[in-house]
């Protein structure tokens, strides 16, 4: 029995481009190379951030994103940066009567923002905020804090094969890999998705009926 449903954020809720976009016009990088070395970067199991390094070593994100906030080009979420089910598939879930969670790897103005967005969910937080980051195992204890039930009723979905589908699998949760992003395409079928997915899907609207009766 399925009680609660938590979503990852980048590229689970949010299409991500316009922001890598603006990192790459931040650092003075064409977009299209940025998008390829963090393809290559993530490909191989490295965090993320270490694409920067290859074009400004010493690279401090922190100090960066406070750089481009006093810029006047900070970080920014807007309707237009939801992946098109994200509304109807949340909705959805909740009038099925599921608790629905959104906790990811973002920063802390990340979760005001996306809490200005008023989406249909019952709880909103990041990485940012509680002060502990996928793929750490205290990051899914806390998951399991906040939501009800057992962390065997407990759904976390995401594009992520290391951060989303083995890290939560590993800490008793079931798991939904969706098959959208850079990530999501690129792991669809990885034998470790295949070993720790519950469900691999194309849409998020695939998921009400696949997690209620």
């Amino acid at each position: 029995m399925v009680t609660a449903v938590v979503f990852d954020v980048g590229e689970t809720l949010l299409d991500d481009s316009r922001e890598w976009g603006a990192w790459a016009d931040w650092i003075g990088v064409s977009r299209h190379t940025f998008s390829a070395v963090l393809g290559a970067v993530t490909a191989a199991g490295r965090d993320n951030a270490e694409t920067f390094q290859y074009f400004c070593p010493g690279f401090d994100v922190a100090r960066e994103r406070q750089l481009r906030e006093d810029a006047g080009c900070g970080e920014h979420i807007g309707e237009s940066d939801l992946y098109p089910d994200v509304r109807s598939s949340l909705g959805a879930l909740r009038d099925r009567g599921l608790w629905v969670g959104i906790v990811g790897n973002q920063t802390a103005r990340a979760a005001d923002l996306l809490r200005g967005l008023d989406l249909p969910a019952d709880y909103v937080s990041t990485s940012g905020e509680w002060g502990v980051a996928k793929p750490a195992p205290a990051f899914f204890n806390r998951v399991i804090d906040v939501a009800p039930g057992t962390a065997a009723d407990i759904v976390y979905v995401g594009d992520h094969r290391d951060n989303d589908i083995v890290a939560a699998k590993a800490a008793g949760l079931r798991t939904a890999l969706v098959r959208r992003g850079p990530w999501g395409h690129l792991w669809a079928d990885d034998p470790l998705v295949r070993r720790d997915a519950d469900w691999v899907i194309d849409s998020l609207d695939e998921l009400p009926a696949l997690l209620t009766p």
